[in-house]
Parts: structure tokens; C-alpha cells; sequence
């Protein structure tokens, strides 16, 4: 390379799954030309249904029209902006002014990054769950600020202890990332979860971002943090229509605030693109018109998964929580575990079970230790895998286990 990459690049690496996917390629190449079957995936989180019909629609007509295909506004549409709060007026009960409260996103992961930039200064302070979305740890250190990890444990309910927390040196934290219903632990919202993490945002002058795109799925009560009294003076919210609708490549998510959050957000924003598509706009505002049978049809599909992914930890010997929300099943790994390998040196036990299963059944399970020290211990299994896959998932590793 003729000059070196920033300094800033050298304390994050590829993200975990665009490495592992690579490998998983490549198995599936060598499997590919001797005729055997392929890799099943069962770790990553894109959802495999189909989008609402009606965006769709609203897609092909949109992109039909000749005066749709120009440059768009930074700060989005305003049918999709009133669609969104018009979203989070009918669900989570939060009175959302369009024009100065909402931001558009291409995905609500953009925005992680659009918050850490323009928060964040060199040296200051980020508050980030252990175990978490990686995210939120690469995101702070392209910032060049400082991680402060703090933990989430099954004894707690996958919630913050904030007895921990208040003991905790907070000179110079300036964000706190959270995130309900959990990824990667199911671990579902609360009324009384969002009231302590605002009152403690507010008293110790931390802005809480609030990242939300499970509330939806196995989840009959959809809770957002911004309902919590005081919540506008500390709190964001992070949504998209990746998880809840089915459409996680087309990239649409959101960001809620104070406006004077959300202009500091656009400051970053108006920089990195041209707005978004008019009709990806236009869909999406169809998609979040859906009624509440959209989400009960949604649900029905991944309890019935979420059952069949039960059944693939109870083959490997994992303990999980059988009504855990979001779309992943977390799933402990005991020390005496049939999969472990005696071998394996310093490998978690999460990692030495997945690799079992990946390298003897050819099943791909994530392994708990990329989400942080607290998932060393952990597999997970995405639920976004039809039925059929994960039946076939579980007889493969049955038959490695020999059962």
C-alpha cells in the first residue's frame, strides 16, 4: 500500500460475520465440487419473509415515475417522516414531531456511526453492553473515543445493573448504548428498565441511545425508551424496517430526538450522502401503514421457529429461555458440554461448540464471544431460517451427537 491507512483503522477489524462468511464460501466451493450439501447458516439475522405487498407496489409505481429519480432531501420526504411518527404514535404511544424529531436513515446502523461522529471527541467516554451489538464498539473507536464496557448477566435479566453502574467512574462518558429487546439475549423491554436508564441519562448528564428494532418481533407490547418520563431531555431511539418488515437489504431506518440532536446528527449526515431514494421512501411509508394482523402474522412464523430452535439447543445440551424475544435464541453452553474440545487452548466454550457443529455437521451457529466477554459462554441460532432448515439443522447435529 503506498501510504498507511489511518490510526483510526487499526482498532477495529473486518467485522466478524464478513470474515466467517468467507470461510463458510469457501467450505461451500469445496463441498460444491464434491458433490456434497452445502453449509446451513443459522447465524446471521436477515430476514428471509417477504416485505409487505403493499410497499412493494408502492416501489415498482414510484420508480415508474420520471421525476422520482433525482437527488432527495437530507432530511427525507415528508410522507415518510409523518409515516414514521405517525408509526410511533399508533405503537409505542410517543407523540413524535415529523419535521424536527425524525431523521430518515439508510438503516439504523448508519446512524450508530452519524451519533458516535458527532458526539464523540478523542478521549471521551462510551458506556457499551457486554454483550452487545459490535457495533457499538467499532463505532466508538472510529470515533477515537474510549470504551467502557459494562455488564449485562443472565442473574440480572440481560439488564444493567445500575447499583454497578452508579460505583462505575463516569468522568467523561458522554454516550450509553443500549439495547431492548436484547441482542444477542432475547432479554425483552420494560416500563421500569427505560424509567432508571432516562432518570440515570439525566442525572449523570449521559445522552442514552436506545437502539430498537426488535420490539416488534415475539413481542406482543412494542415499548420505546422516548415514552419514559424525561426521556426526550437525555434519550435517542434507533428503529428501522429491517426486522419488523422484512426488509433489512433495502435499508431504511430512523433515528428520533430533540431537535437539537437530530440537527447535529444531519450536520454529520448531509456530508455522506444525497438522500435516499424516492421510492424506497414511498414503500417504506406503505410498510409502516401496516395494522396489527402484519405483526401477528410475523409472530405466528417465528414462534413456530423459535420452537424449532429450542429443539436444535436441546440436541447440543445449551440452556436457553423458551419465550425470549427478538429473533435469536441464546443458548448457554455448560462446562461439561459433549462438544467441548479438550484441545481447543484458550477458545470459548461458545467458539468450541460452533466450530463443532460448523466443521462435523456443517451447520453454522454463531458463537457467543463476538457479542463480548459475557457471551464467552453462548451460541446463538437466528431464527431467520424457514422451518424446514432448521429441522434439517437439527438432524445433522443430531447425528453428530449420535442421539
Amino acid at each position: 500500500m503506498i501510504i498507511r491507512p489511518a490510526r483510526r483503522t487499526e482498532s477495529v477489524r473486518e467485522y466478524y460475520f464478513s470474515r466467517k462468511l468467507k470461510e463458510i464460501d469457501r467450505m461451500n466451493a469445496e463441498r460444491d465440487a464434491s458433490g456434497n450439501e452445502r453449509i446451513i447458516n443459522l447465524g446471521i439475522g436477515a430476514p428471509d419473509g417477504m416485505p409487505p405487498a403493499p410497499a412493494i407496489e408502492a416501489l415498482k409505481e414510484a420508480a415508474s415515475q420520471p421525476g422520482n429519480h433525482a437527488y432527495q432531501s437530507y432530511v427525507g420526504i415528508p410522507q415518510l417522516r409523518k409515516a414514521f411518527a405517525d408509526w410511533y404514535a399508533r405503537y409505542y404511544g410517543v407523540t413524535l414531531n415529523p419535521d424536527r424529531e425524525i431523521q430518515p436513515l439508510v438503516g439504523s446502523k448508519e446512524g450508530i456511526l452519524l451519533i458516535s461522529l458527532a458526539f464523540l471527541n478523542p478521549g471521551d467516554k462510551v458506556l457499551v453492553p457486554d454483550p452487545g451489538y459490535p457495533t457499538y464498539s467499532s463505532a466508538t473507536a472510529l470515533a477515537e473515543a474510549d470504551l467502557l464496557p459494562y455488564d449485562l448477566k443472565a442473574e440480572n435479566g440481560w439488564q444493567p445493573d445500575f447499583d454497578a453502574l452508579e460505583k462505575m467512574d463516569l468522568t467523561g462518558v458522554k454516550i450509553m448504548w443500549t439495547n431492548y429487546p436484547n441482542m444477542p439475549t432475547g432479554a425483552p423491554a420494560t416500563e421500569e428498565l427505560y424509567r432508571s436508564l432516562a432518570d440515570f441519562g439525566r442525572r449523570h448528564g449521559i445522552l442514552i441511545c436506545n437502539d430498537n428494532p426488535y420490539s416488534f418481533i415475539l413481542n406482543d407490547r412494542p415499548l420505546s425508551i422516548l415514552a419514559a418520563p424525561g426521556a426526550r431531555e437525555c434519550c435517542l431511539e434507533l428503529n428501522s424496517l429491517s426486522k419488523a418488515h422484512n426488509m433489512s437489504g433495502w435499508r431504511i431506518g430512523m433515528v428520533a430526538a430533540d431537535p437539537e440532536v437530530i440537527s447535529q446528527i444531519l450536520k454529520v449526515k448531509s456530508q455522506m450522502d444525497s438522500g435516499m431514494f424516492k421510492p424506497l421512501q414511498l414503500a417504506a411509508a406503505a410498510a409502516l401503514a401496516r395494522g396489527p394482523e402484519w405483526f401477528a402474522s410475523l409472530n405466528a412464523e417465528y414462534r413456530k421457529r423459535r420452537a424449532l430452535a429450542g429443539r436444535i439447543f436441546d440436541i447440543v445440551g445449551a440452556e436457553y429461555e423458551h419465550d425470549s424475544s427478538g429473533m435469536f435464541l441464546w443458548g448457554r453452553i455448560s462446562p461439561d458440554n459433549g462438544f467441548l474440545n479438550p484441545g481447543a487452548g484458550d477458545a470459548s466454550r461458545g467458539e468450541q461448540v460452533s466450530d463443532a457443529i460448523l466443521y462435523g455437521a456443517g451447520v453454522f451457529i454463531t458463537p457467543g464471544f463476538i457479542f463480548g466477554r459475557n457471551g464467552r459462554d453462548y451460541i446463538r441460532i437466528s431464527l431467520c431460517a424457514k422451518p424446514e432448515i432448521l429441522e434439517r439443522s437439527a438432524e445433522k447435529i443430531s447425528a453428530l451427537a449420535g442421539k
